[in-house]
């Protein structure tokens, strides 16, 4: 169950997206509040959800990482690349997402550096055909991809590309490593109050689910969006 004040919730998704609307919104800063002037931006602001861990021991408690898939994709232009057998190569292209093949990473002659530049640097997430994803690391000239953190995704031959791309891109992943300071992108601000409501909702009870001792190891919950402020919605 979830232990987010709604009433607080809604405000504060409303003054999330006032501010980024270009509206004057009123902040508040320790003890003072303080008003201050939204921008509208050109672009799609993303919604992130910031969260502080307590009350674990990395000596004793495990740590903890799991994926979970929300309604709706936080970042609907995240840049995905198929690495693809003939087949979802084939498919990528008719369905207008980028993709490369056998032949397109053999041209790099295991060029680590120029992986790197042309490759790795223009894309958020890689998927990979599962005939190719043993083969990739040797093409690239070593293991980039996983160094990068964007190991691939990998495709089935089962899988439909296009559902497969959509799933990809609606999954968060919470995962502790040496900070107990964690974010993910759950929404933007195209979206509905209603649809960012849910996203964060359901993004933080997943988080709540992985922890040994559920709410009492969540310190604070923030929310904030690409350009502004922070609102606080768990102390």
């Amino acid at each position: 169950m979830s232990k987010l004040d709604n009433n607080l919730l809604e405000n504060s998704i409303a003054q999330l997206l006032a501010f980024s609307n270009g509206e004057k919104i009123s902040v508040r800063k320790g003890k003072v509040t303080e008003e201050v002037q939204g921008k509208k931006r050109n672009f799609v602001e993303t919604i992130e959800l910031q969260v502080t861990i307590k009350n674990h021991d990395p000596k004793k408690d495990k740590r903890f990482s799991g994926t979970f898939q929300l309604p709706l994709a936080a970042r609907p232009n995240l840049k995905v690349c198929v690495l693809g057998n003939e087949i979802h190569y084939t498919a990528a292209k008719e369905a207008g997402i980028e993709t490369r093949n056998v032949e397109d990473l053999k041209k790099f002659n295991r060029n680590k550096k120029e992986v790197k530049r042309r490759l790795v640097s223009k894309f958020d997430v890689f998927m990979a055909s599962s005939t190719l994803l043993k083969k990739i690391p040797r093409l690239m000239g070593g293991p980039v991809l996983q160094r990068a953190n964007k190991f691939p995704v990998m495709i089935s031959p089962s899988d439909n590309l296009v559902t497969k791309v959509d799933t990809v891109k609606r999954t968060i992943k919470w995962q502790l490593k040496k900070v107990f300071c964690l974010n993910a992108s759950v929404a933007n601000v195209s979206m509905t109050p209603e649809e960012i409501k849910t996203q964060i909702v359901m993004a933080v009870n997943f988080l709540v689910s992985l922890q040994k001792k559920n709410w009492q190891n969540i310190k604070v919950v923030y929310i904030k969006s690409t350009m502004g402020p922070s609102f606080c919605l768990f102390l």
